[in-house]
């Protein structure tokens, strides 16, 4: 069930905005959670690369996995934030930190560990954030922008406080993925699709998408400069 917005004078309710199957409290929970672990994760290695300790790791892994998800909540108006007011949001990323901190090697020997993980990360956040900024009443194109907001704000976060330029920046294509995803699971959801059948072809767009632009080092366009001959 949508919260209320105490700033508002009705609560956002899905037959005041035109949508027509709500997508389940449950589902979105689910994806957040799954999402702010994937992401807390890749936070987590991040930090044992710069050699942080205990307290760096859970740091970057709490700021990776609930940084996108606040920004979100804040911009819909659903304040607190989730992550604040519900237990399980702050575990999460406390148990990912802690499981790369006392595994660190074991992690680390997987293939190209940080950006399997932030493209699933990525993709289950673009869709998670979507849905619920549509069961807030926002419409199809802006519920996408949050969905993607959500997706690569965790990430943004985590590169400043690391001293890097962020990858959504520098890297190849990252944000056009998460926009597409969030796209798909708005577009599905709104012709009355199944919501985890909506959640899964959106999480497969953004995650393939992202992973082979990743293999074919696909960039965005930049401009011409002097320096580029």
């Amino acid at each position: 069930m949508v919260r209320r917005n105490p700033c508002t004078l009705a609560a956002p309710t899905p037959e005041r905005y035109g949508r027509r199957v709500p997508a389940s409290n449950d589902a979105i929970i689910a994806l957040d959670l799954t999402g702010i672990f994937v992401f807390a994760l890749t936070g987590g290695l991040l930090a044992v690369r710069k050699d942080l300790d205990i307290f760096g790791v859970l740091v970057l892994a709490a700021v990776t996995g609930l940084g996108g998800g606040i920004i979100r909540d804040v911009l819909i108006g659903d304040i607190p934030p989730a992550s604040i007011g519900d237990w399980r949001y702050l575990m999460v990323p406390v148990v990912a930190g802690l499981l790369v901190f006392r595994f660190p090697p074991l992690l680390s020997r997987l293939e190209h560990p940080i950006t399997t993980f932030d493209a699933a990360g990525l993709a289950l956040f673009c869709t998670a954030g979507a849905l619920k900024a549509a069961d807030y009443g926002l419409g199809v194109l802006p519920a996408a922008l949050m969905g993607m907001i959500t997706a690569i704000g965790g990430g943004v976060l985590r590169d400043v406080m690391t001293g890097r330029v962020p990858v959504v920046l520098r890297s190849e294509i990252y944000a056009l993925p998460a926009l597409a995803g969030a796209v798909v699971a708005i577009g599905l959801t709104e012709v009355n699709f199944n919501t985890a059948v909506a959640a899964t072809l959106a999480f497969l767009v953004c995650f393939g998408w992202r992973m082979l632009a990743v293999r074919r080092q696909w960039q965005a366009p930049k401009a011409y400069t002097s320096s580029s001959t």
